[in-house]
């Protein structure tokens, strides 16, 4: 076989121009997120002060993913879902425009930009389950997972260059075209979903209560120990050992405070992202997925509390570049593991609960570090996070013999329509 096959599976950019096109805008719109984020972090930053402040971006983002993401679940399984995306999408071009205008007003009010941002947030998290689901239908099976890891790739790419960006940019021109580099990214996004064909969902339960709606994403995952162990895997590492929040004042402490250092912290986390999502192939192909997320949950745990002992800038970097590798074969493995075990007629509703957990988790988990490292400080709340998560990952895996038995089905001579298999599940 090709190595860079092996390693890296371009075919759904090859042979499919809707994947294609959403695979543009997908990572425009990332690399526009990071661009704001690193921007949201420096202004609370200017404002406050202090990390409860940058912690309260966690908080802010957090709830909107949480209320806004599992109704945007129901949604996607009962209307059409290119049109769902298409106007959350316009959303966030119009929060990340009022965010640019409020930064070139010279705005001093921290609840004003948290309202911005949680209104940006609750937009995608409206959207992001359908836009989950678009990979399964504008590819063939046999190439969905390839198309799901070249989407991780891109997000990595995103965390890479954009942070960096985004320090150079504030720099330069300031607060408010950091923001305006998002409103054009997410233009970008709405152009390319407009694009793409309708797709109303197949087999929606329309006819159900939205209460019994989201429910049912809630007891397929509750009823699956491989998948909630998979979820509480995830929710462990990042509730407790997320260090964003905590940059800023890192950066301070022990870097004078520089825009560009700032950035090249989450740049640090992309550079060990994209070399593991390059070498995706040779992680999905091992069929013990459970067993291999978990492992890299406790990986990325162990790093984090390594960059909170870290002095030098080079150690601390390359600590944060181990866990960027250990989050994404964490990330990829736990979808891989959703896709196969969830029957589709749940597949939109299950989406918003791994998107919630998935975005919300660390958002808390920011929160979380800012208001420890407010009583503590910044390498207290580091490694006892980091050490809590690695225990909490260990506690999972203890406890959940199916997650660490799990083994992904073995490649079938004759690939089997995964609506059939599903349906039959569902009605099982």
């Amino acid at each position: 076989m090709n190595r860079r096959v092996r390693f890296l599976d371009i075919r759904p950019l090859r042979r499919s121009r809707p994947f294609r096109d959403l695979w543009i805008g997908t990572a425009a719109s990332q690399l526009g997120g990071q661009t704001a984020t690193v921007a949201v972090l420096a202004q609370v930053w200017d404002l406050t002060g202090s990390t409860v402040g940058t912690g309260a971006i966690g908080l802010a983002t957090g709830l909107p993913m949480v209320l806004f993401g599992l109704f945007g679940g129901t949604l996607a399984d009962s209307v059409d879902r290119r049109a769902l995306v298409r106007a959350t999408t316009a959303g966030q071009l119009l929060v990340a425009a009022g965010l640019s205008a409020q930064a070139l007003a010279g705005n001093r009010n921290v609840v004003l930009l948290l309202a911005l941002v949680a209104a940006g947030t609750a937009c995608g998290a409206l959207g992001a389950p359908a836009r989950r689901t678009f990979p399964v239908r504008l590819l063939p099976a046999d190439q969905v997972a390839a198309g799901l890891a070249l989407t991780n790739i891109s997000f990595q790419a995103a965390m890479l260059t954009g942070p960096a960006l985004a320090g150079l940019i504030i720099a330069r021109w300031g607060l408010s075209a950091a923001y305006a580099t998002q409103a054009v990214a997410m233009l970008v996004s709405v152009l390319v979903v407009i694009r793409l064909p309708a797709m109303k969902p197949e087999g929606a339960d329309t006819n159900v209560t939205r209460r019994r709606a989201e429910r049912g994403g809630w007891r397929i995952v509750l009823r699956r120990p491989t998948l909630w162990g998979s979820m509480a895997t995830d929710l462990s590492a990042t509730l407790l050992a997320m260090p964003i929040a905590l940059f800023p004042l890192v950066n301070e402490v022990r870097f004078g405070g520089n825009p560009q250092t700032l950035g090249l912290f989450l740049s640090a986390v992309a550079v060990g992202g994209i070399t593991a999502g390059l070498l995706s192939g040779t992680v999905t192909r091992r069929r013990r997925g459970g067993l291999v997320q978990l492992c890299a949950a406790a990986v990325w745990g162990l790093a984090l509390a390594g960059f909170g002992l870290a002095g030098p800038l080079w150690p601390a970097l390359g600590c944060l570049a181990v866990a960027g590798a250990a989050d994404t074969v964490s990330v990829v493995t736990r979808s891989a593991l959703v896709q196969l075990e969830t029957p589709d007629a749940y597949r939109g509703r299950v989406s918003s609960v791994e998107h919630v957990i998935g975005v919300a988790g660390p958002e808390l988990g920011n929160f979380r570090g800012g208001l420890l490292a407010s009583a503590t400080s910044a390498p207290f709340a580091l490694v006892t996070g980091g050490l809590s998560a690695t225990l909490a990952v260990a506690a999972v895996a203890a406890t959940n013999a199916s997650l660490r038995a799990y083994r992904t089905p073995p490649t079938p001579d004759e690939p089997t329509a995964p609506e059939t298999v599903d349906a039959a599940t569902a009605t099982g």
